[in-house]
């Protein structure tokens, strides 16, 4: 048997997930989380073989929970199953770690046989996305992108300075960076542009 933790933050669809994939004779669907935190203490303490979780989780994301399971639990194996058809996210899944990457309006059967694959030591990538994936490599650094991400929100350049614990004349540079390799005309239109392309 299969043991399979799912991550999903709508509750009919966590439910809806479960139920379709009770129904295979060779997979044990053994918990389900609705949030990123949650799914991350279940995953350590019942150590699935492979974690199916939604990017947009509340309290972590399922980039982020990606990236902690591989840390804390490389035994498991993670699908990313999302709304998101943007290869940025895509790429980001792969970097930490996720073995699979589906859409939601896949077919039930593509989702058991991808779990099936990706338990076996493969991979499982919606192929709409697989090509782009390679030509979607983000411009920005890991700084550019927590900057952009909190100007996101409205913040002043003091609020993100005291959040990130950069000076402000920092944040100014990392936002003026993330600006110019973007080509936008402010800090908002590039964080529009970069969560548009799946890079934040």
């Amino acid at each position: 048997m299969i043991r399979i933790l799912l991550a999903e933050d709508q509750a009919l669809v966590l439910g809806a997930l479960s139920a379709l994939l009770s129904l295979e004779d060779d997979i044990d669907v053994v918990g389900g989380a609705a949030n990123g935190e949650q799914a991350l203490e279940l995953a350590l303490s019942l150590k699935p073989d492979v974690l199916v979780t939604d990017i947009e989780m509340p309290r972590m994301s399922g980039l982020d929970l990606a990236a902690k399971v591989r840390e804390s639990l490389p035994s498991a194996r993670v699908i990313i199953v999302t709304t998101f058809a943007r290869s940025g996210y895509l790429r980001r899944a792969l970097d930490v770690g996720a073995r699979g990457y589906l859409l939601k309006d896949a077919p039930a059967a593509e989702l058991a046989d991808a779990i099936r694959r990706v338990h076996a030591g493969g991979r499982a990538i919606d192929p709409t996305l697989a090509e782009g994936a390679w030509e979607a490599e983000s411009p920005l650094t890991e700084r550019e992108r927590q900057v952009l991400a909190a100007a996101e929100s409205g913040a002043s350049t003091a609020a993100m300075a005291q959040m990130l614990k950069l000076s402000e004349g920092t944040v100014r540079n990392y936002l003026s960076e993330a600006i110019g390799k973007l080509g936008a005309g402010g800090r908002v239109e590039a964080a529009k542009a970069a969560r548009e392309k799946g890079w934040l």
